[in-house]
């Protein structure tokens, strides 16, 4: 059966997420711009994306410059919001406009490449092990309800603390190693609640007709799971992905506010925030921009991923990560 064929019979939720098959990137914007929350969300969405890919060539500034006179160097330091300095400067001087624009792009990237990782972990896993059933599905949904056990935070912490002790394999990649290493921290944190919610749709699916006669044509497990399945669980899985990448960038801003993500100099919304908590009396613009902007972009994920289950008629995702 083609991906796109009616189905019947299916109850509730499966009947959702057998829905229209997506078609790549115009299918997404049509879906997003169908409701007004996705509207919102994806506006939201692309002021962040913008100011990640451009922002480091309009910041006003370089990101790491100190902005000191020989004769008063106190006079630009935690300087309130002015018409050099839109957003004011933090207690080194630095404008922190610039390191906003520039500290973008960071975030963004190891968030938005965690959650690929562990979507595509996750996928592989729940569909591979609700496809198989039996012990296998026991075993792997066990060792996957093992990690969810854990806080994600504190399962974070835990395999960065062990990734963390080996160095990069090659001396090329040494200035993105902790880049790497908290990609795949991410991957990994993230992949048990995709692989239960993947799980789940391909317990609903293999029983269909569809995947009954590619059985019977004599197709492989592989092909059945990643032809036939996969494309009809592609509304569920879109939805998923919006929630794990809110949960990846709340993850990189608390691990760059534990002092573990991009290191300094290099600016990071989550250490710009650690580092403005001695000055939240008299400078409190240097925590409230970054967090503001970290809650803005974690609402316009939200938004966007309530735009598509609205448009895709998905019921509403109430439980947690």
């Amino acid at each position: 059966m083609s991906a796109g064929r009616a189905l019947t019979g299916v109850p509730g939720a499966i009947v959702a997420a057998v829905g229209p098959v997506g078609r790549g990137v115009s299918n997404f914007l049509r879906l997003a711009l169908a409701t007004t929350v996705g509207r919102i969300g994806i506006t939201i969405v692309a002021i962040h994306l913008t100011l990640a890919l451009i922002g480091p060539w309009l910041a006003p500034y370089s990101p790491t410059e100190f902005h000191l006179l020989p004769d008063y160097p106190e006079e630009h330091r935690l300087s309130p919001p002015t018409s050099d300095y839109l957003l004011g400067t933090d207690q080194f001087g630095r404008d922190l406009l610039s390191r906003m624009m520039s500290g973008a792009r960071s975030l963004i990237t190891m968030a938005v490449s965690g959650a690929a990782l562990g979507i595509a972990l996750g996928t592989v896993v729940g569909m591979g092990s609700g496809y198989k059933g039996g012990i296998v599905d026991a075993v792997v949904m066990r060792v996957m309800d093992g990690l969810m056990s854990f806080p994600s935070l504190l399962l974070a912490l835990l395999l960065l603390t062990t990734l963390g002790s080996k160095a990069a394999p090659v001396d090329w990649l040494e200035p993105l190693w902790q880049q790497l290493l908290i990609v795949v921290t991410i991957g990994i944190v993230s992949m048990p609640g995709v692989s239960r919610v993947m799980r789940s749709v391909t317990l609903s699916l293999k029983e269909m007709e569809f995947v009954q006669s590619a059985r019977l044509r004599g197709e492989q497990a592989g092909y059945i799971i990643f032809r036939e399945i996969l494309p009809n669980a592609m509304p569920v899985l879109e939805v998923e992905a919006s929630v794990r990448l809110s949960y990846s960038i709340l993850l990189v801003a608390s691990l760059g506010f534990l002092g573990l993500g991009v290191q300094p100099p290099s600016p990071d919304w989550g250490m710009m925030i650690s580092e403005s908590r001695g000055f939240l009396v008299f400078a409190p613009w240097l925590a409230l921009v970054p967090a503001a902007a970290i809650a803005s972009l974690v609402v316009g994920v939200n938004l966007l991923g309530d735009g598509l289950r609205q448009a895709r008629g998905l019921p509403q995702k109430e439980e947690g990560p």
